[in-house]
């Protein structure tokens, strides 16, 4: 399966952000295409950086890719365009289910080569950067969250690359599986499978499991 970048993406401003919604103040949120090759590190894009440097960017989230098809069907549901960028993402991709890629599966782009990592998990300055009502809900329950990769190979990436799937971990769980927790004897194996997860990963991993036990014993006193 190979797909396409349509877009790069890089820190267009800084915005102030409301103390509600971040406890920063500021967000680098907002990216927009770029008509050049961009090199790629190991942090990230030249050009691009994070405020919020506690629960974003690092090694584990170098590189945030959306694809084309997710962003379509969410500009359908919300009546407006969604134009690259819109997601806060680096990449906008074509032709690859990104929301469903296996975690640790290799991408080859340009001639980077990265490695699917995380799902991204919607948060209060997302929401108010879309001025949509209930965004992080019904962002959470679509679970189209897109990819979080770090960079094995560093590189450059520009609108057009193909990009290739070289290596796809025998486990398949995927990053909405993680996203979800919706079976967590899967996410074990995930943990026992991908050594170089993030602690952010493994701590979502663990709060699926509780919120599994916890269930399960509310059932238990119910029954």
């Amino acid at each position: 399966m190979i797909g396409q970048v349509l877009a790069v993406c890089v820190v267009h401003a800084e915005l102030e952000v409301p103390a509600r919604s971040s406890k920063v103040g500021r967000t680098a949120i907002d990216k927009r295409p770029v008509p050049h090759r961009v090199p790629v590190r190991g942090l990230g894009l030249e050009g691009d950086h994070v405020c919020d440097t506690k629960h974003h960017g690092g090694v584990h989230q170098a590189v945030y890719a959306y694809a084309e098809e997710d962003a379509q069907r969410w500009a359908s549901e919300l009546g407006r365009d969604l134009p690259a960028g819109w997601f806060g993402e680096n990449l906008r991709l074509r032709g690859l289910p990104v929301s469903d890629a296996v975690v640790g599966a290799r991408w080859a782009i340009g001639d980077t080569l990265l490695e699917v990592s995380a799902p991204r998990v919607p948060c209060a300055t997302f929401q108010w950067r879309t001025g949509e009502h209930q965004w992080v809900r019904r962002f959470t329950l679509q679970s189209d969250t897109g990819a979080y990769f770090r960079v094995l190979t560093e590189g450059a990436i520009g609108a057009g690359d193909e990009v290739r799937i070289v290596h796809t971990p025998a486990h398949g769980i995927t990053v909405r599986d993680l996203f979800t927790g919706t079976d967590p004897e899967r996410l074990d194996l995930l943990l026992a499978s991908e050594p170089t997860l993030s602690d952010d990963v493994r701590m979502q991993i663990d709060r699926h499991r509780r919120r599994h036990a916890n269930a399960a014993r509310a059932q238990g006193v119910q029954a």
